[in-house]
């Protein structure tokens, strides 16, 4: 009789093992990598200011990072420039695919995501007025915190939003559910005594 050593018989094992699974149904295909990210924010409106990640699968050359410019487009390898401003992040992912299959590919794979997202603006009575990098969840309470706080003169019951894209300010409940969304502004009016 013929004497196995240990480490070979553990290979043999393992590669028992092995051939076992690879035998199973649906083994042979691992699972593919989904063709877009989900993503959160696919229903964001896109405009100037905002920082985004454009990935073309298989396509290093025209992956990377890339600004909506005060233009509204976006300006991408190979295909030039895109209107990104108004558009969701679905809707601009749809037109780089269209754009990429005149001519560059033929199935091509684009998943598009925000990485920073345009500012808000903060006006009127708080101690820091201006513009603040926005922040996923951002509530009007938060912005005045990050504009440290109220003046003495604030109107802590009333708060005026002007969302990006519109002319006309709304007043909105000053509460911590209250949002505010990336390029809007917000306005702290002056009390009256």
């Amino acid at each position: 009789m013929r004497r196995v050593s240990a480490p070979a018989a553990m290979m043999a094992a393992c590669m028992g093992v092995i051939m076992c699974l690879a035998a199973t149904p649906g083994a042979a295909q691992a699972p593919a990598i989904a063709a877009t990210a989900p993503s959160a924010n696919a229903d964001y409106r896109l405009g100037a200011g905002d920082k985004i990640r454009v990935i073309t699968f298989g396509e290093e050359a025209l992956t990377g990072e890339f600004f909506v410019g005060g233009s509204g487009k976006v300006s991408l390898p190979l295909i030039g420039e895109i209107q990104a401003a108004d558009l969701s992040v679905r809707e601009f992912q749809s037109e780089v695919e269209t754009a990429l299959k005149q001519g560059y590919l033929k199935e091509p794979r684009v998943s598009v995501e925000v990485l920073t997202y345009r500012p808000f603006y903060i006006l009127g009575e708080v101690t820091k007025p201006g513009e603040y990098p926005y922040t996923n969840g951002l509530t009007v309470l938060n912005a005045v915190a990050t504009a440290n706080g109220f003046t003495y003169r604030a109107n802590t019951k009333k708060v005026f939003v002007r969302h990006a894209g519109t002319k006309d300010e709304a007043e909105v409940p000053l509460t911590s559910t209250t949002q505010v969304a990336p390029g809007d502004t917000v306005r702290i009016p002056e009390r009256f005594f």
